[in-house]
């Protein structure tokens, strides 16, 4: 089924793209600056604020006492800075009902409004101040620096809005931030969400851009907060790695409230000093941290603000080095990598369509192998729709829902429910009189064109995605090739090479985010729980799962002896004889020949 020159021929318009690409790299934007001196922000005032209502409020759960109590303090100090006809906010609470921790519960956010000298889109500075711990200073120190910000500037002047926001539900779920990003009037030009700020313990990078849909934050805004806090720390923050910023478009998954606001076209970064994954309840704090990062924060709010104009298109490109590929250029690449896997699909489906081989019964065979997923990812959803377990909408970090015995549980029963699904799998074939087990000479074609049809319509929706499967897509054809498949040890070598790229990315957030084996199987039925993978997300990994088992079961079909009444291969016909042509000089009965 393989033809090496068509597959050989297929990559010459892959190095046409590959120079396209090369003089599509971009530079990186400049950082903005700002000529204003961060003093004002006090972090002894702001400290001393974070210790008080530590105290007073330790137990802060989603919706709970602690959290609405809270709630009311903000306002009230927001409210005690004055009006703004004398430089203080406009301040109005906002009560509505989200998903959390704790499941549905009565949320509260608070807005404070100070207007600014223009019409230009205003400056958003959020903070969440609810905790799944008891305690949690490092997660209420983005609390107290943005109360520390309000006092500053209820006496500074601006050109921008300033508008303070104080969330409930940024534990897990961010359901404030979510219910703010829907209610919007208008564009925002720049949003800087405070996490953890005072933590003791670093981890890079302290700018977090990622977003819970395509793309990340502006590299602009990136760096203009990224130099303001190496300017005022002294310390490096870091930067999102190429390998970050790939497995977060391919994958777009983000724990902090940026990553809600960035879905919804809000241009957002996460300050936290803990990294992507979040302080624990038992983070001690520093007085210093607090003071540089929140000088940091005041100086790149003072640059957004003096700058003509900011860049709000969200980064969707891969950074290089200093330079930038954009993502129309990854998408071409990607895109030629395609083309020799669907010019052999077209080919091998000629081939078998003359030997007049079951391809549409084999084609829908490869497609039911997708039904225990799908049918799994049902029974996790309903799981959350029915309230037998918490599922907030967003990503929770690790924190916030921890892998215990009641989160074992739930996951031993998601797995023994995919495992009764391949049973029943396996009768409904029966039923309808399926072989369970593939034929190895004809399946591989089948497997190669849903395979195809799953990296297509990734590469249509999010070149980044498609990425992942190239490897097997490409691998794999050696599996789906009867004249070709490798022996065990080679089969189980490519089936292992295709699914790297998944397994590293899964690695990958594992580390980022401090999750186990076990964290990250509560964490994958949280988001099909909470339907924070759709319907069609759903849909297509289970499909590219399926392939994954039958990819798997030709490796094992690879000993077994073919079955009887298997297809046979075409033999190409280099003499003329029977098979061919028969007339007249063929056997050496013209008088032409008999004179030889």
């Amino acid at each position: 089924m393989l033809n090496g020159r068509l597959y050989r021929a297929a990559f010459l318009p892959f190095l046409f793209a590959l120079a396209i690409a090369a003089f599509s790299l971009t530079g990186r934007p400049a950082a903005l600056t700002s000529t204003l001196a961060p003093d004002a922000f006090e972090g002894a005032r702001a400290f001393s604020g974070l210790q008080a209502i530590a105290a007073r409020y330790p137990s802060r759960r989603p919706g709970g006492p602690g959290d609405q109590a809270l709630a009311g303090y903000v306002a009230r100090t927001l409210e005690g800075l004055g009006g703004t006809a004398g430089g203080g906010f406009s301040v109005h609470s906002v009560r509505f009902r989200g998903q959390t921790i704790d499941g549905e519960r009565t949320l509260t956010t608070v807005i404070g409004q100070r207007p600014g000298s223009t019409n230009a889109p205003p400056i958003l500075i959020l903070a969440h101040r609810d905790a799944a711990g008891r305690g949690s200073q490092a997660e209420l120190s983005g609390t107290a620096a943005l109360l520390e910000l309000a006092r500053v500037f209820a006496a500074r002047e601006t050109k921008r809005t300033i508008v303070l926001v104080s969330t409930s539900g940024g534990s897990g779920g961010d359901a404030g931030a979510a219910n703010l990003a829907a209610t919007l009037h208008g564009p925002v030009d720049a949003a800087i969400v405070l996490g953890d700020v005072a933590g003791r313990h670093a981890s890079r990078p302290f700018v977090v851009p990622y977003s819970d849909g395509y793309g990340s934050a502006p590299l602009q805004l990136q760096r203009t907060v990224a130099d303001a806090i190496t300017r005022e720390t002294g310390s490096n923050p870091g930067a999102p790695s190429s390998l970050g910023q790939l497995a977060h478009l391919a994958v777009p998954f983000a724990v902090g409230e940026q990553g809600v606001l960035g879905a919804h076209g809000v241009p957002a970064v996460l300050v936290q000093v803990s990294g992507e994954h979040g302080p624990s309840a038992t983070t001690r704090v520093t007085r210093e941290r607090v003071e540089g990062i929140g000088r940091a924060v005041l100086s790149a709010v003072g640059a957004v603000d003096s700058a003509p104009e900011v860049s709000s298109a969200p980064q969707t490109g891969v950074p290089l080095q200093h330079k930038i590929l954009p993502a129309w250029a990854v998408r071409l690449l990607v895109g030629t990598l395609l083309l020799g896997p669907l010019i052999l699909a077209a080919d091998g489906l000629a081939r078998l369509r003359r030997r007049r081989a079951p391809v549409g019964h084999w084609t829908l065979w490869t497609l039911s192998c997708a039904l225990p997923f799908l049918g799994c990812a049902v029974f996790a959803y309903l799981l959350g729709v029915i309230g037998l377990m918490p599922a907030p909408h967003a990503p929770v970090p690790a924190s916030g829902l921890p892998f215990n015995a009641s989160a074992a549980a739930t996951v031993v029963v998601v797995v023994l429910v995919l495992a009764l699904a391949w049973v029943a799998w396996a009768r409904l074939l029966r039923r309808l009189q399926w072989s369970v087990r593939p034929d190895p000479n004809v399946v591989g074609l089948p497997l190669l064109l849903v395979l195809l049809a799953v990296s297509l319509i990734a590469w249509l929706s999010d070149p980044f995605t498609a990425l992942l499967m190239l490897p097997a897509l490409h691998l794999w054809l050696l599996i789906a090739s009867p004249e070709l498949r490798p022996g065990r040890l080679g089969s189980f070598a490519l089936l292992a090479l295709g699914v790297a790229p998944l397994l590293l990315l899964v690695a990958f957030y594992a580390h980022q985010l401090g999750l186990g084996p076990g964290g990250v199987a509560w964490t994958a039925v949280l988001l099909i729980a909470g339907a924070h993978v759709g319907v069609a997300g759903a849909i297509l990994w289970s499909v590219a799962l399926g392939c994954a088992v039958v990819t798997g079961m030709l490796t094992f079909a690879t000993l077994a002896k073919p079955p009887s009444g298997g297809i046979v291969d075409e033999v190409e016909i280099t003499i003329r004889g029977p098979l061919s042509y028969a007339g007249p000089g063929s056997l050496g009965g013209t008088e032409s020949a008999l004179r030889r």
